[in-house]
């Protein structure tokens, strides 16, 4: 009878291993099915986000378009989403640039266009001065996290063939919101913002350095902001890299730094 009873329950035990290894199967079968499943949805999402931000890119280049956009009521999430989003995908990047061609980069790259076109426009520069420091805030900390040579690889191409480059965006914004006095009071107050420029300008794309050499024309040119770093913009500025630019084979690049040249001694003879 001992025998029997035993016999009974290692069968009854080795039943209940095989429906639970079954279950555990079906359970794992499930979650593989549920992680496929939200991976589809992250790449449906990730594809529908590029197609819909590339189009809003688009169409972000005239004014009433900005207006209106600024006009509703998502204004400020959609501006804090996009600088969530900019700072996960640099942050993502451990010195790999991914596919250039993928819609997780063409998602990115639209977004930053569209604050781009937006701070072009009057209305916009104020409305990202008053509304949205944190997104400038962002900007500025991705052009710092970005490693050397990442912004020459970090491009995106769209319907016609010109490459738009992550940190060239990034430095328009930066830009066209400088053109407002108060945003370039804020971005220039802007803990290590000066060597951030000086450093910039090592960078070996030509439409960076453009770019960074426009900001600094911005400062330059307005007294009232350059007389607070003008101590530190004076000891530290690469004059040699500037110099060497204003000889550069790219036109634009080389006239840029002339103009630059030209408004330092300018400033120097007024100091003087």
């Amino acid at each position: 009878m001992d025998r029997e009873h035993f016999r009974a329950r290692l069968e009854t035990v080795q039943a209940d291993g095989v429906r639970e290894k079954k279950e555990k199967l079906a359970l794992r079968q499930q979650l593989n099915e549920v992680k496929q499943q939200l991976l589809q949805q992250a790449e449906y999402c990730t594809e529908m986000g590029a197609a819909a931000c590339t189009l809003l890119w688009g169409v972000s280049s005239s004014e009433e378009a900005v207006r209106a956009i600024l006009g509703g009521d998502k204004a400020l999430k959609f501006f804090s989403i996009t600088g969530q989003t900019m700072e996960s995908f640099v942050k993502s990047l451990d010195g790999d640039v991914k596919e250039l061609r993928s819609d997780e980069n063409q998602f990115v790259f639209a977004l930053a266009g569209i604050v781009t076109n937006v701070a072009a426009v009057a209305c916009g520069r104020e409305f990202l001065v008053s509304s949205s420091q944190v997104l400038l805030d962002t900007m500025l900390q991705l052009l710092g996290d970005l490693k050397p040579g990442q912004c020459t690889k970090l491009k995106v191409y769209g319907d016609n063939e010109n490459a738009a480059v992550l940190c060239t965006l990034i430095l328009m914004t930066l830009y066209n919101v400088s053109i407002n006095l108060k945003g370039l009071e804020y971005i220039s107050q802007s803990p290590g913002f000066l060597p951030l420029l000086w450093w910039l300008l090592s960078d070996p794309d030509a439409e960076v350095c453009l770019h960074v050499l426009r900001l600094i024309q911005s400062v330059v040119l307005e007294p009232e902001v350059f007389s607070k770093s003008a101590s530190e913009f004076r000891s530290s500025l690469p004059l040699q890299r500037i110099l060497a630019m204003a000889q550069s084979r790219n036109s634009r690049l080389q006239a840029v730094a002339q103009e630059l040249l030209e408004d330092l001694r300018a400033l120097e003879q007024h100091h003087v």
